[in-house]
């Protein structure tokens, strides 16, 4: 009888607790909580990165516009759905008229914070930081 019990206890103790299951639990939530932040910040990064490269695909192409048009266009729909009777775009997609956070891009032709040399196009972070491509001429 003795026996018994002893070979009984041992296979009720070979599985985990329920308590132990959640401490465990626990742990994880927390070291998942605690890189996500960190995964979170690089990837606001790797959007205002890829923002600086739209902006000099969209200035790139604006200037082309010009040089076969004579004039920045209007808007940046034009780059995509040219109105001069060209039958290929300016610029590969329609996607590349809107920002990483699904946006259109904002677009001045007469360029004022570019010295009226090319147009200005821009984009606002959802935490406020603008984003332009008259800050890549200045860096230059």
């Amino acid at each position: 009888m003795k026996i018994q019990n002893q070979i009984r206890s041992r296979a009720l103790r070979r599985g985990f607790t329920l308590m132990e299951v959640l401490v465990v639990v626990a742990i994880l939530v927390i070291l998942a909580g605690t890189a996500s932040i960190f995964v979170f910040r690089y990837l606001d990064d790797a959007n205002a990165n890829r923002a600086q490269a739209d902006l000099r695909t969209l200035t790139a192409a604006c200037t082309a516009y010009k040089i076969r048009n004579g004039d920045f266009p209007e808007t940046l729909t034009e780059l995509w759905q040219p109105s001069d009777g060209s039958t290929k775009p300016y610029v590969e997609s329609e996607a590349a008229l809107y920002d990483p956070w699904r946006r259109p891009y904002q677009y001045d032709p007469s360029g004022p914070n570019n010295g009226g040399r090319n147009p200005d196009i821009w984009t606002t972070t959802p935490d406020g930081q603008v984003i332009g491509n008259w800050e890549m001429v200045r860096q230059r």
